[in-house]
């Protein structure tokens, strides 16, 4: 199972004092370009002292920073017995510092990182050739040597990565947001031919050794299974490595990397049961491409195509509208100049004189609408003509409400006989207000736990519930209900 933990060597890249980490990380890295892969710490203090940010910086920060880094494993300190002349040299522990396999790499992969933008990637199809030439040797390294199979397996590798991470890198750009703003700018359109092009000859080239590459895998996969890789491992396991010699299970590892590069070959060129080959993703996203930059251009192309001034070819079309003789005519016109397209329909809440739908808008007679202008600021004119005095009408309206209140009181009152409303035994036609009021004062009943109310009229009652039900005769019609009781505490009747 692969380790998934921490890694402390890549501490000093995120720390708040990472700058200064970085800088020392990096002056180890150059002298190790430049085949000094030891330094003592009075070498290091002389390069950072060349450097304006460390004007300041003393020894004793750096046996500090020093420490931390050895700390987290990127430097590697040996003591050097040579230099210890008195008993304090010796106490004080001279080092060499040298850096770790791992700080190595890190550094490696900052450089990189600080000129990713630098380097750009190609959909160069020179790789696929050489990729054909080595796969045609497969049968050639059953009997070769040990030594002669390991290039060509490298070699083999190196022509199978370039091309994988070139078109990676190439195509990516096409799908960042920078590059995504510059196909829809207008200098875009003055290189598109030029990236069509070259994404079209890519294509075609990708499209012909593809093919080519595929019928060289059918052929030589059963080969490359049972003999070539096994000569493959032993390749690589003939090479000494001072750190492989103390691992006596370094061919398990091997044989699986080895195994994985293989089979990564195998599904970039061929389609497997669950998905197709890589091959042919990369040919859709190279299409994909081509078309996006198409579809930019065009629509850049347009957008130009609209800021263009046309005054004066709508002064010349309003001079042609004015010599039209009929109204079919000027529809024509209409037509040509502003196109279907430009239709805008309007719907109003205005009577019309026909219903039907095929009438034309033109028979229609005009009707004039208030535009108001949409702006925060406008207010309407108001009216500022006085109000008529109306005490008269509210006072009549008010004596004619209060008249049918009290007579629909004494209709309903008439209902009480006996301190009770049995609604089995009421045979008149019952008004449509009077069975409002029964149905609210038995709605206001219900709501309370007690199953008592109380009417507009002041009288307290207790609603029961008879068996069975009965029928109200209405105005309206017959209303089924439960038999109710209302008992009042004040008698009637």
């Amino acid at each position: 199972m692969q380790r998934l933990d921490a890694i402390d060597e890549t501490s000093y890249l995120s720390v708040p004092n990472a700058p200064v980490y970085r800088k020392i990380m990096r002056c180890f890295y150059r002298e190790y370009e430049k085949m000094h892969f030891q330094l003592y710490r009075e070498d290091l203090y002389e390069l950072l002292k060349n450097e304006e940010e460390f004007t300041d910086y003393t020894i004793q920060q750096l046996d500090l920073d020093l420490a931390a880094l050895v700390k987290w494993k990127n430097l590697t300190p040996i003591q050097d017995p040579g230099r210890v002349y008195t008993i304090a040299d010796y106490k004080n522990k001279q080092y060499r510092y040298t850096m770790s396999e791992y700080a190595v790499e890190i550094e490696r992969l900052t450089v990189r990182l600080e000129n990713i933008f630098l380097e750009s990637g190609s959909l160069s199809t020179n790789f696929f050739v050489r990729l054909e030439k080595s796969l045609e040797d497969v049968e050639r390294m059953e009997h070769a040597g040990l030594k002669e199979v390991n290039e060509w397996w490298n070699l083999l590798q190196e022509d199978f990565k370039r091309p994988n991470q070139n078109y990676q890198d190439y195509l990516r750009d096409f799908y960042s947001g920078k590059a995504d703003r510059l196909m829809k700018s207008v200098e875009f359109v003055l290189h598109k031919d030029k990236f069509i092009r070259y994404l079209n000859e890519f294509v075609q080239e990708l499209q012909h050794h593809s093919r080519r590459i595929e019928q060289l895998l059918r052929r030589s996969r059963e080969q490359m299974g049972a003999v070539v890789l096994e000569r493959v491992v032993q390749s690589e396991l003939d090479i000494p490595h001072a750190v492989l010699e103390f691992r006596s299970n370094a061919e398990p590892t091997i044989r699986e990397n080895v195994t994985g590069k293989w089979n990564s070959l195998l599904r970039w060129f061929l389609d497997s049961e669950q998905q197709e080959c890589e091959a042919k993703r990369v040919l859709c996203i190279t299409n994909e491409v081509i078309r996006n930059i198409i579809q930019n251009a065009a629509l850049i192309v347009q957008m130009q195509n609209w800021g263009i001034s046309r005054k004066e070819d709508y002064r010349k079309f309003l001079d042609l509208f004015l010599e039209c003789e009929n109204l079919e005519e000027a529809h024509r016109l209409s037509a040509h100049v502003f196109g279907i397209q430009q239709v805008r329909h309007f719907r109003t809440n205005a009577p019309r004189e026909s219903d039907a739908i095929n009438e034309s808008v033109y028979r229609e007679e005009p009707v004039e609408y208030l535009l108001k202008p949409h702006t925060r600021s406008y207010r309407g004119k108001k009216d500022r003509t006085g109000f008529a005095d109306r005490t008269m009408e509210k006072m009549i309206q008010r004596e004619q409400y209060l008249r049918l209140a009290s007579q629909q009181k004494e209709i309903v009152l008439r209902y009480i006989k006996d301190r009770k409303i049995v609604f089995s035994e009421i045979t008149d036609i019952v008004t449509e207000s009077t069975r409002n009021i029964f149905l609210q004062w038995i709605a206001q009943a219900h709501m309370n736990s007690e199953q008592k109310g109380r009417t507009e009229y002041g009288q307290e009652y207790r609603l029961i519930r008879g068996e069975g039900s009965c029928v109200l005769r209405c105005e309206d019609g017959n209303l089924t209900m439960p038999a109710y009781i209302m008992e009042f505490d004040n008698g009637y009747g």
